[in-house]
């Protein structure tokens, strides 16, 4: 895979051989692994430092947690986080949405996976820049972010768009109309259910 300039990625694991394993994957990919630490703390200050490209990072940390830890790095909009779990947890999940994170990988993963989940995680988060630029606000602006996210899932399934396709129509839409993003992707969502709710009407096994 060839990256006109590599993507920089900070990688923060208290376990050694997952740090190993993960650096030897990416740079297989071509990325290029700035650092790599073994605690949330250091996770971040070396972040405000070097200012990777992304960083990829375990929930379960000394010091800092990792959702903890991704919280400071989405509100300092320092880079986007893609957490390691050990496990699917709906919990865990929610409170990670909440902080801004933008990617998930399950514990063992294969190099395969990274690739997806590293390009789709900076496209997710230029969006929200782009987003927490339109309301200023933090909290605003991951409240607007799930709106926005289930939109694009609705383009993506009536239109056949891609994710970032979806969020350049959100995006031409909301200049246009001179409206915001949120407010043309809740159009965007209530005229869907009007017409799954009008489909079901006029549906004679639905009744």
């Amino acid at each position: 895979m060839s990256h006109r300039t590599p993507c920089r990625i900070l990688i923060a694991d208290d376990e050694s051989l997952i740090r190993l394993d993960l650096r030897e994957m990416l740079v297989h990919l071509g990325y290029e692994v700035v650092a790599d630490v073994g605690d949330g703390q250091s996770a971040l200050d070396l972040a405000r430092k070097i200012r990777p490209d992304i960083v990829i990072m375990d929930i379960q940390m000394p010091e800092i947690d990792g959702i903890t830890a991704a919280g400071v790095l989405t509100s300092e909009q320092i880079a986007p986080v893609v957490l390691l779990t050990a496990y699917s947890d709906q919990q865990l999940v929610e409170r990670a949405k909440s902080a801004g994170v933008v990617g998930y990988l399950v514990k063992p993963f294969r190099e395969a996976e990274l690739l997806p989940v590293i390009e789709l995680s900076l496209t997710r988060f230029a969006e929200f820049t782009a987003l927490r630029s339109e309301v200023g606000d933090l909290k605003e602006a991951l409240e607007s972010r799930k709106v926005v996210e289930r939109a694009k899932g609705v383009l993506m399934d009536t239109h056949g768009m891609s994710e970032a396709e979806a969020f350049r129509r959100i995006r031409k839409t909301s200049m246009d109309a001179r409206k915001s993003m949120k407010e043309v992707a809740e159009a965007i969502l209530l005229t869907y259910d009007m017409e799954r709710t009008a489909e079901n009407q006029n549906d004679p096994a639905s009744g």
